[in-house]
């Protein structure tokens, strides 16, 4: 039997008795894309959701694009378009990080949202952008009822102790490794 699309609407939110801390880590693809999958499911059953992007700036991701026309979605992008090189942090990544965290801190505490994505701030840790200290304060004082969603390669092992669930993205093949670029639509 096939199922016709129709226009759904989004049920009226029951808050979450038990948010968990969730990391999406690891070399592989698809730590953003296991996050954006969160957050639909979560829209589909009207959750409110609020995603920080570390590092991401304002960059053309496609989510984005989408994700802009639902609702009960908000979504701060903090840093340049450019590439952040390791070897050479400048004070202004550092600062978009911390901006980016404080922003998360304080929609994981309004009590507006449901689900909180830090989308690539396990890698802003391993950069030293943001303290880990400050990402394991901000887990402690996540309240029992919100979602708490940490993206991106390198996470540190004590934040991986504090998470309720890890997945580790392991790449076996990429093409990026046969000089494929990302491509719009697939990778952004």
């Amino acid at each position: 039997m096939v199922e016709k699309a129709s226009s759904y609407n989004s049920p009226s939110p029951e808050p979450l008795r038990r948010g968990l801390v969730q990391i999406f880590t690891g070399d592989g693809k698809g730590k953003t894309s296991a996050a954006i999958g969160a957050v639909i499911r979560a829209l589909g059953h009207g959750l409110r959701v609020y995603i920080a992007y570390f590092m991401k700036g304002d960059y053309p991701y496609g989510e984005r694009n989408i994700l802009s026309q639902l609702p009960n979605v908000t979504m701060d992008s903090f840093g340049s378009r450019g590439f952040v090189d390791p070897a050479n942090i400048k004070p202004e990544e550092k600062g978009q990080a911390k901006k980016a965290l404080a922003a998360a801190r304080e929609a994981m505490l309004s009590g507006g949202y449901d689900l909180v994505v830090l989308d690539e701030v396990n890698l802003a840790v391993a950069w030293n952008l943001v303290e880990l200290d400050e990402v394991l304060r901000l887990i402690d004082d996540k309240p029992q009822n919100v979602e708490l969603i940490l993206t991106g390669r390198r996470a540190d092992s004590k934040l991986v102790q504090s998470a309720d669930l890890v997945t580790e993205m392991l790449k076996i093949k990429h093409p990026y490794d046969e000089g494929v670029v990302a491509r719009e639509g697939i990778e952004y």
